[in-house]
């Protein structure tokens, strides 16, 4: 049963409608053609008019939908010959952070990212995608294999931001999102991130340090949560939809902020609602990336990056 978000109740009604007047149809005795083409054509434009004008709450919801493919579809959809890798080397293997090696398109190539999870035992397995140290240290460990390997690195982020708990603070959290981040700017092999849903402040970064950032449409990439901001500004967590316009959290903010490089169209209605054709889009935008990088070398390919990076410094103090 499809998951409705409480701004799609309009939606969600006249689909119930449609479906009710389907089964009436497959039953037979009333030619009921078409009424349902009617109502299906009005579903269509209504869910169309909706997703025109989302608020960005709207869209960071759209990014949080628990139907949304996450970053262990987009591996089993875009990445052949998968061999997972676990560990950092120091402490534990942190299955918020999945990272590997692969095939994209016949191509070599080491692949990080964050997972949620789907349902309640996966979600608890993933850690909801918050990753603790050593799963910024494995993604470091992931990055320098990668480079000394020579091969690209992919990774496909969805997090609402680093795990905040006690025992990741006593693990140095800070010093490993800062090492992971490091090591994705020192890398000298192209290197493609693409926010899926969330990119929660530092824990998302981590993984995004990136030659080319590409976006989803709906996905959302921000300092803060919209409830935490609000937490923290004005006292109240209820003011999260204030928080969402100021945070500028959007694709479409972020590109005109220069922020990141590419958005990628979703389906009407979002993510969720075809995910396998979201996973195939996603798809092709990395390997038009992919194939703009690899005429540079690894020199010029560290270089820019750095110097993007800088720029985005420099623009955020003038």
């Amino acid at each position: 049963m499809r998951h409705f978000l409480d701004f799609e109740k309009p939606i969600a009604e006249l689909e119930g409608k449609l479906e009710e007047l389907r089964r009436t149809n497959e039953a037979g005795g009333l030619e009921l053609g078409e009424e349902i083409e009617r109502l299906r054509d009005k579903a269509e434009k209504l869910l169309a008019a909706t997703y025109a004008k989302l608020t960005p709450w709207q869209k960071a919801q759209v990014a949080r939908h628990p139907e949304r493919p996450k970053c262990l579809d987009y591996v089993a959809g875009l990445i052949e010959e998968w061999t997972p890798l676990a560990g950092d080397r120091a402490f534990a293997d942190d299955a918020a952070v999945v990272a590997g090696l692969g095939r994209f398109r016949g191509r070599p190539v080491a692949v990080l990212g964050t997972e949620k999870g789907r349902d309640t035992e996966t979600r608890v397995k993933h850690n909801f995608g918050m990753a603790r140290p050593e799963g910024y240290r494995k993604a470091r460990r992931i990055m320098q294999l990668a480079g000394r390997f020579g091969l690209p690195i992919l990774s496909f982020v969805d997090t609402s931001g680093a795990f905040p708990g006690i025992e990741a603070e006593a693990r140095g959290q800070a010093e490993a999102i800062a090492r992971s981040i490091e090591a994705g700017l020192a890398a000298p092999v192209p290197f493609v991130a693409t926010i899926i849903g969330e990119g929660g402040s530092g824990g998302a970064i981590a993984l995004a340090t990136a030659d080319r950032v590409l976006m989803l449409e709906h996905a959302i990439y921000s300092v803060i949560s919209p409830e935490g901001c609000a937490s923290i500004l004005w006292r109240d967590a209820s003011l999260a939809p204030q928080a969402a316009e100021a945070l500028r959290l959007t694709a479409e903010d972020l590109k005109r902020l220069q922020l990141i490089d590419q958005v990628v169209a979703e389906p009407l209605g979002g993510a969720h609602r075809d995910p396998a054709a979201t996973v195939q889009a996603v798809g092709e935008a990395v390997a038009a990336a992919l194939e703009s990088l690899s005429r540079m070398d690894g020199a010029t390919l560290r270089a820019k990056r750095r110097e993007k990076f800088l720029e985005m410094g420099r623009q955020a103090v003038g």
